[in-house]
């Protein structure tokens, strides 16, 4: 499901679970759990097999569990993003193809972005989908979204080219595929270079906003009831159907 290697000293974490690497609850409680096993590791490097980063929550699964699996999925999702979102040590994205909602949050997470040239799209779908964001995955997109393009990207639930996704935020560079995961490694080694007490500190301090406003039980609660609600799992199904062919 996560395979970890090990590339000139980077820890390289690799998604690898099903074609299209779909968020389910144990997909999620084992990025976790790679990333606390890892802990050591000076840099970071996310990526995927296939040609897809990571397609987002597997709604499939979603559906076929209904309220009894969303209430254990959404703390496991969180968990997930703010596991690597607050990691100490750098942590590069080489985005490999498409990265579609979670899945672009979960690249969003990361401090340097690379995404490969025509690889595929990358965006927020969530409101097409029918749900709204936890408090953990608005916060990694505010983050990482050019202010100014913020509001129409999680509003309009659209997906862009890499080029596109360059001048609104979501990446920092497109890359060759070919070089994709060479050039991860060197931008993971050159973060890694820097004292990592300052590195930590500093990160910590750039995101202590977000991470203060992921903490809101109040909006989980909210968010959790929304997410639940039979029309919002007819929603979901009539999307699946839609997109994916299933019901």
């Amino acid at each position: 499901m996560i395979e970890v290697t090990e590339q000139g000293g980077v820890a390289v974490l690799r998604l690898a679970h099903g074609k299209v690497n779909a968020m389910s609850m144990e997909f999620c409680e084992a990025l976790t759990a790679r990333f606390a096993e890892i802990s050591s590791a000076p840099a970071v490097v996310m990526t995927a097999t296939g040609r897809t980063f990571s397609a987002g929550v597997d709604l499939v699964r979603l559906l076929e569990g209904g309220a009894p699996y969303i209430q254990k999925f959404l703390p496991a999702l969180s968990t997930m993003f703010a596991t690597v979102f607050s990691h100490p040590a750098p942590v590069v994205a080489a985005i490999n193809g498409h990265a579609i909602a979670g899945g672009c949050v979960l690249a969003c997470a990361a401090d340097k972005r690379l995404m490969a040239r025509d690889g595929g799209r990358i965006g927020v779908t969530e409101l097409l989908v029918g749900v709204p964001f936890p408090p953990v995955a608005m916060e990694i997109m505010r983050c990482a979204i050019a202010p100014q393009f913020f509001a129409d990207a999680i509003f309009s639930g659209a997906t862009y080219t890499p080029l596109e996704a360059v001048a609104r935020g979501f990446i920092h560079d497109v890359i060759e595929p070919q070089v994709l995961l060479e050039r991860a490694v060197a931008a993971a080694k050159s973060l890694a270079a820097l004292p990592s007490k300052a590195f930590a500190l500093s990160k910590r301090r750039i995101r202590a906003p977000a991470l203060e406003r992921m903490q809101n039980p109040q909006l989980d609660a909210a968010i959790e009831q929304i997410w639940t609600a039979p029309e919002t799992l007819d929603h979901i199904r009539g999307y699946a159907a839609r997109t994916l062919g299933k019901s």
